[in-house]
């Protein structure tokens, strides 16, 4: 069974495949959510401009699941009135269903567009993206949407698919799968991380994907922008292990991340944290904290004794390199991630300026919590309540200055709207005021 390591890596994978697109009049469409981080990867690595295609099901009145027709933008709109007649859906109701789904549908494209303005599709070939396909009934109204909208061509690109629901996808010109596994049984199979893409990522994402078309100055900067390779040890034996450096000019400050357990450097919460913490001046090192054959060993993803010396190993690191040798360095865990991150700064004579830890475990690191002195914050949703309070016991225990932020309404992955973006601007300006004044003592106002 062919299996990804995240969206991002489907993408990058997909990418090889279409790589008879680039050059060409082509636009990619990502489907919200999950499937604009694939279609970022494919987009970025084929030239192409990115966009999303924004659709809604309407459902039956008394059985949602049961879609009576769909709705797109510029007006798009089809219905099967067969079944409108033998439901007896009233012309009052449909219109009541249709409204609340135009107006979702309205929402979601200022929330993902923020008044940008759509990518003109007329003439051009539409390359619709989705993490998956299952019945494809998305698909195909995305397929009537794109042609809607003035696509010439209408391509449908996906890392996973059922075979018959592929041979059934007659309304694209081409589909490209690169698995059809028999049984199928889910997308989500398919990935190791599958957690869900917030409204935050998909903005952040295009937000991205606009600025490199453009050339603008964060991405034009003269700094770093690299996969790197870093070397570590294992219990006495040379590996490596990969990552992504991504420094401004003159950066004020770097962060390390570690990822939760089922992660990896290509995570988009953290990917979106560091984007923000990009554009405040700070560079990023999102690395992978063990290698492939190391993560087959189950055990080897709770090792906080081991994650802990590889962000020591990085942070080691990345003061060999002429552009970082004299910043203040930061680290920012999620999940076990923030109990490596932990761990790490609790280290005798760690290279550590502050912490932040979004959504963490720091019980997984509780007998070294006493010695961690870095600044250090602890973010956590108002809705985690086994975490919350995992955490608020850690806010005691902590060694030196430190806060706890509660994000309102945020459950554990912080996939509710605008609270990942909150998570990421509170780690923002902790690193900002703690990495640039690192040699400057905390007041005591800092807190607990």
């Amino acid at each position: 069974m062919v299996v990804f390591a995240d969206r991002a890596e489907g993408g990058r994978r997909l990418a090889e495949r279409l790589e008879p697109f680039r050059g060409q009049d082509a636009v990619v469409l990502g489907l919200p959510r999950g499937g604009v981080p694939v279609a970022f990867e494919v987009a970025t690595a084929l030239g192409l401009p990115l966009d999303v295609i924004v659709v809604r099901k309407l459902g039956l009145p008394f059985q949602h699941e049961l879609a009576i027709g769909a709705i797109g933008e510029g007006g798009f709109r089809v219905v099967d009135r067969d079944l409108v007649r033998r439901a007896r859906v009233s012309p009052y109701d449909l219109d009541e269903v249709e409204r609340r789904e135009r107006e979702e549908l309205d929402n979601r494209v200022r929330r993902f567009r923020r008044g940008r303005d759509r990518v003109d599709l007329t003439g051009r070939i539409a390359v619709v993206v989705d993490d998956g396909v299952a019945t494809g009934s998305t698909a195909r109204v995305a397929a009537e949407v794109a042609r809607h909208l003035g696509a010439d061509r209408v391509v449908l690109a996906v890392p996973v698919a059922p075979d018959d629901t592929v041979r059934d996808l007659d309304c694209f010109d081409e589909v490209v799968a690169l698995a059809t596994p028999r049984p199928f049984i889910a997308v989500g199979n398919h990935y190791r991380d599958f957690s869900p893409t917030t409204d935050d990522e998909v903005v952040v994402l295009l937000d991205a994907a606009q600025r490199r078309r453009r050339g603008s100055p964060a991405h034009s900067n003269p700094g770093v922008d690299e996969e790197v390779a870093i070397p570590v040890d294992h219990r006495g034996r040379p590996v490596v292990v990969e990552g992504h450096l991504h420094l401004p000019k003159d950066p004020t400050g770097v962060v390390v991340f570690a990822h939760g357990s089922g992660s990896s450097r290509h995570s988009p919460r953290n990917r979106y944290v560091a984007s923000v913490l990009f554009e405040a001046g700070l560079g990023t090192l999102l690395m992978d904290l063990l290698t492939p054959e190391e993560e087959r060993v189950r055990a080897n993803v709770f090792d906080i004794a081991l994650l802990a010396d590889r962000l020591v190993a990085a942070t080691d690191w990345l003061r060999t390199r002429p552009e970082t040798a004299s910043v203040s360095l930061g680290l920012f865990g999620a999940s076990t991630g923030a109990a490596a991150a932990l761990a790490a700064a609790a280290t005798p004579g760690a290279d550590v300026a502050a912490v932040v830890s979004r959504g963490g475990r720091p019980d997984l690191a509780e007998s070294v919590l006493q010695y961690v002195t870095a600044p250090t914050l602890l973010i956590v949703g108002s809705r985690d309540d086994v975490v919350l309070d995992l955490n608020r016991h850690a806010l005691a225990r902590l060694g030196g200055p430190c806060r706890l932020a509660v994000v309102e309404g945020a459950t554990h992955l912080f996939e509710e709207p605008g609270t990942l973006s909150e998570a990421a601007t509170l780690a923002r300006d902790w690193f900002v005021r703690h990495l640039r004044v690192s040699d400057v003592q905390p007041s005591p106002s800092e807190g607990r």
